[in-house]
């Protein structure tokens, strides 16, 4: 299919809710794919923190094939025992103790509205109990684009189109000051990102996720915490929270765990996980069998090959190669393990990644000002040595366009 022709079928054919696709890829093996016309891309962007074992893993295509050819689906009336050692898996990885469950969703999203109904049923008034309205967000949040999840998202453009929002969620400063004012006893829940990825790659201040367990404890919240970007081993250990040594109420998985096949979860802690009973929530697809023996086989050979500790020694690698680049556009870098954002001192992010592309890289633009980088966790010196080549390139292609309008403002002031 010529770029003509694909352009057209996709203007189309397919709704309009984002942009112009940028490629039409065909084939992948590894940190890289492949176009319709043969030419080969490092993708460090692993489909938005998706493909944690790259594209195309022996264990990902045999859990894919040997589960189909066996038992895909039989609806949730029903268990499997891929489903039962899933759950019993995240259980283990999340250190919920025996008192954890699991519920299982088919992405980030359906994940985050679970644990929003989690958040009314603990805030609804009964046996004694007064009602707790409010759940508390972070300005800039991101939990996805259903109603429910949207009400939580901190990001009044995207709302705007949609109003009115859910009610009862209000969006606070991402300070601990800010928290302490914010919370009290009719509160329901706290929902967080250990990191806000689609801010920018934006690190919570420091302490923030022990004040945040201290004060929701205190005022008998919730802390939920949003694990869809950050988990399965992405930032240097399972889930972000870890980093903190703290335990949350809730926290919800998705991306990663899945390896490039749809699948999320909610997975609570203690006293939390009696809240649901028949009837308050479900999802026709949500822990079929296809799904949760793929995201089992993703997570074991996440485990078995150490790349939680690879994600954490291979970050840091990245970092500093990246600031050995000695760009004049690059300011610094945020993130933890394989989920980095690379701060620009101008807003230029949509060109770099643009010229990225065209050298042969992915990434992507988290805002005008950060280029989002989330590679394969299995990558290696090969994969990082043709990243910095790639991405050094790109920044020169844009440094030159940043550098000869600031010429051009300068000499239109003095001619002022």
């Amino acid at each position: 299919m010529s770029d003509a022709t694909w352009r057209d079928h996709a203007g189309r054919d397919l709704v309009r809710n984002v942009g112009d696709r940028f490629a039409l890829f065909v084939r992948g093996e590894g940190a890289y794919v492949w176009d319709e016309g043969g030419t080969r891309y490092l993708d460090f962007l692993a489909g938005i923190a998706v493909n944690s074992l790259g594209h195309a893993h022996p264990v990902f295509v045999d859990a894919v094939a040997t589960q189909a050819a066996t038992l895909a689906h039989v609806s949730n009336y029903f268990a499997t025992p891929p489903q039962l050692a899933l759950a019993a898996k995240l259980k283990q990885l999340a250190g919920t103790g025996p008192r954890g469950r699991v519920y299982f969703a088919n992405s980030g999203a359906e994940a985050n509205e679970a644990a929003f109904k989690l958040a009314r049923l603990h805030g609804t008034a009964r046996e004694g109990r007064a009602a707790r309205p409010r759940i508390l967000t972070l300005e800039n949040a991101f939990h996805g684009r259903t109603m429910g999840t949207l009400a939580l998202t901190g990001k009044p453009a995207m709302q705007e189109p949609f109003l009115p929002m859910v009610p009862g969620v209000e969006h606070i400063a991402p300070t601990v000051e800010a928290l302490e004012a914010a919370m009290g006893d009719d509160v329901a829940a706290l929902v967080i990102e250990p990191i806000q990825g689609e801010a920018g790659v934006v690190d919570l201040p420091d302490g923030y996720l022990h004040a945040a367990r201290e004060l929701t404890s205190r005022h008998g919240a919730l802390l939920i915490v949003d694990e869809i970007q950050t988990g399965a081993g992405r930032t240097g250990r399972w889930f972000g929270f870890q980093h903190a040594a703290i335990v949350p109420d809730a926290i919800t998985v998705a991306k990663g765990i899945g390896g490039g096949f749809p699948i999320g979860a909610l997975v609570t802690f203690g006293d939390t996980s009696e809240l649901f009973y028949p009837g308050t929530h479900g999802s026709t697809f949500g822990g079929n069998a296809l799904g949760t023996a793929v995201s089992l086989a993703v997570l074991g050979e996440i485990e078995r090959a150490d790349l939680v500790e690879n994600a954490s020694a291979r970050g840091a690698q990245l970092r500093e190669r990246i600031a050995a680049i000695g760009s004049p556009l690059v300011a610094g870098t945020r993130g933890r393990g394989l989920l980095i954002g690379v701060a620009l001192r101008h807003p230029v992010a949509g060109a770099v990644v643009a010229a990225a592309q065209e050298h042969g890289l992915i990434v992507n633009a988290a805002n005008p000002s950060t280029v989002r980088v989330a590679p394969p966790l299995n990558i290696g010196d090969v994969e990082i040595d043709d990243f910095i080549g790639l991405f050094t390139k790109a920044l020169a292609t844009v440094e030159g366009s940043v550098l000869l309008d600031a010429d051009e403002s300068a000499t239109t002031e003095v001619s002022a």
